[in-house]
């Protein structure tokens, strides 16, 4: 199987599909890794999905450091992206560089990703001079959820979705190797991935952009909390659980378990 870096991630471009999740834990990187997912984000989704926030805001660095750790573990050949969580990389230059060096450093991973269009390319530019790989991130920005006013799809009217057009391309200039789009209509998805020359990895932006990325939790059906209508559901592993659960609980009450074969002699 492939060793998957930022650059062979961009070298894809016009050559073929991304399938990309996230992942939180070894266990479920390591299912990824064996079926060939190439790209595995450890997002701060995990805020919601893992954590039980309302939002992704409240995620800290320690929490991704220490997940994006695990999922690093689990994986020999997907890239490993570190996902920065809120205010790691706003406040300057100098922290973000810091920051986005502990998950290079510290955990392992291949590349962070960042939120925002042109204002960001200071910053991205700076990393990656720095020699850390960016994973750039346009749409609806979830870490902008209160400027926003909610999870909205974003570049509906023609100057926002010229304006993601514009993102795109400074994010490429920038020196990104990819960039995610969250949350747009799929025809503004299909021109700014004629746009760019770097792979764009859709959610909730339709079927023309060179990847897909789903919330592993989202597409397992074990977060319900928030259903967006992009996600789709490969498995109903909550149901799945609390059928075990279940039938565990009955026998440990009837005393079927543990029988014989579970207890040494």
């Amino acid at each position: 199987m492939t060793n998957w870096t930022a650059s062979r991630i961009k070298a894809t471009k016009g050559r073929q599909k991304l399938a990309c999740l996230t992942a939180y834990d070894y266990s479920t990187a390591l299912i990824m890794d064996q079926v060939g997912i190439e790209l595995i984000l450890v997002g701060d989704s995990l805020g919601m999905t893992v954590l039980g926030y309302s939002t992704t805001l409240p995620v800290t660095m320690e929490q991704m450091l220490h997940h994006t750790s695990a999922v690093v573990r689990g994986v020999k050949n997907a890239l490993v992206v570190a996902d920065m969580p809120f205010m790691s990389y706003q406040s300057s230059i100098e922290t973000a560089l810091v920051n986005a060096g502990r998950f290079i450093k510290e955990a392992g991973a291949g590349a962070v990703k960042i939120e925002g269009g042109a204002f960001r390319a200071p910053l991205i530019q700076a990393l990656v001079q720095n020699g850390i790989p960016v994973l750039g991130h346009i749409g609806l920005t979830p870490q902008s959820v209160c400027a926003l006013g909610g999870y909205k799809v974003q570049g509906r009217d023609d100057d926002s979705a010229r304006r993601l057009v514009e993102d795109a391309r400074i994010l490429e200039q920038s020196g990104v190797f990819a960039i995610v789009l969250e949350c747009i209509p799929s025809a503004l998805a299909r021109e700014i991935t004629r746009t760019v020359s770097v792979p764009t990895i859709g959610i909730g932006a339709g079927p023309d952009c060179d990847g897909q990325i789903l919330v592993v939790h989202d597409m397992l059906g074990l977060y319900s909390d928030i259903t967006p209508k992009f996600v789709k559901r490969y498995a109903n592993l909550a149901e799945e659980m609390k059928r075990a659960f279940e039938m565990y609980k009955e026998e440990v009450k009837t005393g079927k378990f543990p029988s014989d074969i579970h207890t040494y002699s």
